[in-house]
């Protein structure tokens, strides 16, 4: 019986030039890029919220979603400005219009859609122009779900490995996670309204949105191959991870929300949770996959299906 063949050639160790990252390593900070890409992606659900609720003749609703949906948007915006390090930078942003930058594109669609809901938001206040207010509120129903999608584009478009190769999972994620967001908004302002007619409608868009953003998160911890590493190892698997427990126990809390107000406050605090931790996971898997060379060169090996002409 001959001994078992000893393996020559060692396992590959990926390295590059001086031990210097082959991509250059994102600088978006925390807290500022994932508290945009929330803030945004509220606003843009808020917005669809206060559509349908005003063509449904919820009018507090609609005002209610409307006011938040302009908050969202401005803080957002807020965030993008302090992200960019000099507030003029955003300003410098529209001076063109790209249809093939995302960048380009997902800043006039945050300057469109703020001014959109700005409108609809002044027009519910005041009560005067209320039919340039209501175009204004359909309107925003129809860039507030590119808000809430155009990140997942953005990040997907580069060269970052665990943000490249997420371009399915992502857009669940994002969209996913702007439907929990509005519905955990609506589930916190049904626990300190006096009026629960709207419990329901937040109820159900939130697990809608929880679903969703829980499978997005699931389809990045499975992602096969090295490119799926950074979202199970790491601070990023380890925020990926409280995300999913967070958004799982808030969609627990919200079946008692009901009966309760605690528990309609305690299942909107653990759903924002949630998507918080989604994108910080997100921010910290791709700077981990940029930073290690593995990451880089395994991104540029061929896949099976390739070879096979998929």
């Amino acid at each position: 019986m001959r001994a078992a063949e000893q393996v020559q050639v060692p396992p590959a160790d990926f390295q590059s030039y001086y031990g210097k990252p082959i991509l250059k390593v994102t600088r978006w900070k925390e807290p500022h890029l994932p508290g945009y890409l929330f803030l945004g992606e509220l606003s843009g659900a808020l917005a669809v919220v206060g559509a349908v609720a005003h063509a449904t003749g919820r009018r507090s609703l609609a005002r209610t979603a409307r006011l938040a949906a302009t908050a969202g948007a401005y803080a957002g915006g807020a965030t993008l400005a302090l992200e960019l390090g000099r507030p003029e930078r955003a300003l410098h942003m529209l001076r063109v219009a790209k249809p093939t930058s995302p960048m380009s594109m997902g800043s006039w669609i945050l300057s469109v859609h703020s001014a959109l809901v700005s409108t609809a938001a002044a027009s519910e206040v005041t009560g005067r122009l209320t039919g340039l207010g209501n175009a204004a509120g359909v309107a925003s129903a129809v860039t507030g779900p590119l808000l809430a999608a155009y990140p997942a584009v953005l990040l997907a478009d580069t060269a970052v490995p665990a943000w490249h190769a997420a371009h399915r999972e992502l857009p669940l994620l994002f969209v996913g996670g702007a439907m929990t967001a509005a519905g955990a908004a609506g589930l916190a302002a049904s626990a300190v309204s006096h009026d629960r007619s709207d419990f329901g409608a937040a109820y159900r868009l939130a697990m809608i949105g929880a679903a969703v953003e829980s499978l997005g998160g699931y389809g990045l911890e499975t992602m096969p191959g090295l490119v799926g590493e950074p979202y199970r190892s790491g601070s990023g698997g380890q925020l990926l991870t409280a995300a999913r427990y967070l958004t799982v126990s808030g969609g627990v809390a919200a079946l008692a929300a009901r009966g309760s107000r605690v528990a309609a406050v305690a299942a909107a605090a653990l759903l924002t949770g949630g998507g918080l931790c989604a994108k910080f996971a997100v921010l910290r898997a791709g700077k981990a996959s940029a930073a290690d060379p593995k990451y880089v060169v395994a991104s540029q090996r061929p896949t099976a299906s390739s070879h096979d002409g998929g």
